[in-house]
């Protein structure tokens, strides 16, 4: 179960290439190409675990997340829900280690290398003015895999090519990035996780700002990563997607007012507490079987 609460003392920073990573910071979507492109299972068949243990982190004045201990569980998919400034971000932050804790320790196992790890920001934290292809900017998933002089290898263009197809996007590799949509910008971000082709995937409310139909297919995409054994975890919002689709959540307000099983970690209750409206027959509903991944 995510979210077992864990007290092994402080870890040391993380260390980079180490199996054990300790650190202190609508659009078409063709269900072969999403076959062939949405990854096959993690390189290796590495699944990444999380560890966090009373991890605080902030900014400045402010602490954004507050001794929160627990466990996202290698292979699992969690929601992280809570109001604005509960510290969803900051927590994926820290995680993705972008931001140092000010105390506290995370722990990630099964990611060998910085690679193994994805994150997906918000759309508006990306400058899509920067002068790059779509197909380029997909590309970048295989950071790694670039040269020094910023060269893309034949392999990593075709990867990259079967991605945006994964995605409905093939027809505009040639776009600039600051052409496209919001929902096309979004399957390029998605586009670019699934070339990264990592143990553990993050990503920060990615269907804001989206219809129905290209949310619908993102969240698709997404169970196909978690069906094949990657550590997903997602903040968002919307709480009938959360009971709909996510087998775990984590609800914070700065704390962790609850983590586990969806049904019993959004109670009304708790929900209340955490600064969220209850929705309406919260306690009495279950989650449904996850629709197919295609």
């Amino acid at each position: 179960m995510s979210g077992a609460p864990s007290g092994a003392p402080n870890l040391a920073d993380r260390r980079r290439g180490r199996k054990d990573r300790r650190h202190g910071p609508a659009e078409r979507m063709s269900e072969a190409s999403n076959r062939d492109a949405a990854g096959s299972q993690p390189r290796n068949g590495r699944h990444g675990r999380v560890t966090v243990r009373d991890l605080t982190v902030g900014y400045r004045e402010r602490v954004a997340v507050e001794a929160v201990s627990g466990v996202f569980v290698a292979g699992s998919l969690t929601a992280i829900v809570g109001a604005n400034g509960a510290g969803k971000t900051t927590l994926l932050h820290a995680i993705a280690g972008l931001i140092a804790p000010r105390h506290g320790s995370i722990e990630i196992t099964g990611a060998e290398v910085p690679a193994d790890l994805a994150y997906l920001p918000q759309s508006d934290s990306i400058d899509r003015d920067f002068p790059i292809s779509v197909l380029e900017f997909t590309a970048l998933g295989g950071w790694a895999r670039i040269g020094v002089l910023g060269r893309v290898p034949m392999e990593l263009r075709l990867h990259a090519m079967s991605a945006l197809q994964a995605v409905g996007l093939d027809d505009l590799a040639g776009r600039m990035l600051g052409e496209l949509s919001v929902g096309q910008f979004r399957r390029a971000l998605f586009a670019r996780v699934i070339v990264q082709d990592a143990a553990i995937v993050l990503l920060d409310e990615p269907f804001a700002g989206v219809d129905a139909a290209t949310s619908d297919e993102l969240l698709r995409l997404m169970q196909h990563w978690h069906g094949e054994g990657r550590t997903v975890m997602v903040a968002l919002h919307d709480l009938d997607q959360v009971l709909a689709i996510f087998p775990a959540t984590l609800l914070l307000a700065r704390k962790v007012i609850a983590w586990g099983e969806t049904v019993t970690a959004l109670t009304p209750e708790k929900l209340l507490e955490a600064g969220l409206a209850a929705l309406p027959g919260t306690r009495a509903r279950s989650r449904p079987a996850m629709p197919s991944s295609r």
